[in-house]
């Protein structure tokens, strides 16, 4: 029997959800769910002199994390399907490099899961930084099919007490049910038809 070698070191997964039901003084008519599921890995590369080729690990680390983190969101959110607004984040810990978080979740192997598990088309919006333990991890989100509805600009802000340590990576995922309560300020093809700004066809 061949047994499956795990390359991904897990110490926590923290989840967070909001429900927003009053914005501005007025009731939403319907609440607001932002929903977010963030990791907290062993930095591949720790203990690593700089390496020049990350793929082999980006390989081996960035689908298992997907397929660790997704199925967990998609649950929260009621399914796929109810998922409107999608987002992405890395913090890595003060011992690595941005590039090692951006490894993570920069690579068509981490964000294809998520992508396909709510049939979204557009880009996952995304932050990558670096902090220490307690740092606010921000994962800004956009529709997941038009990235012009404004109406979807959303962020989710996580903050885990004692992550990332300086070998850690904090990775997290981001996903909305609904738009902003009360949007209000149009979208980039209302501001383009009052502009005279003539969309190029695909």
């Amino acid at each position: 029997m061949k047994v499956k070698v795990l390359t991904l070191s897990i110490r926590k997964l923290v989840t967070r959800h909001e429900e927003i039901r009053v914005e501005g003084g007025k009731v939403a008519d319907s609440p607001l769910h932002l929903y977010g599921v963030a990791a907290v890995i062993t930095n591949p590369w720790s203990g690593e002199e700089f390496v020049s080729d990350l793929k082999p690990k980006i390989l081996s680390t960035a689908p298992e994390l997907g397929h660790e983190m997704v199925p967990r969101l998609i649950e929260m959110a009621g399914g796929g399907d109810a998922v409107e607004a999608y987002g992405k984040a890395a913090m890595v810990g003060t011992e690595g490099e941005i590039e090692h978080g951006s490894a993570l979740i920069h690579t068509l192997r981490f964000g294809n899961i998520f992508r396909e598990a709510v049939q979204g088309t557009a880009y996952l919006s995304f932050t990558n930084s670096r902090g220490g333990p307690g740092a606010t991890v921000s994962i800004p989100m956009m529709h997941k099919i038009d990235p012009g509805w404004r109406s979807h600009y959303l962020t989710l802000e996580m903050v885990i007490p004692d992550s990332p340590a300086p070998n850690e990576i904090v990775v997290a995922i981001g996903a909305s049910v609904g738009g902003r309560p009360h949007h209000r300020i149009g979208n980039r093809y209302s501001d383009m038809e009052e502009m005279g700004i003539v969309q190029e066809e695909e």
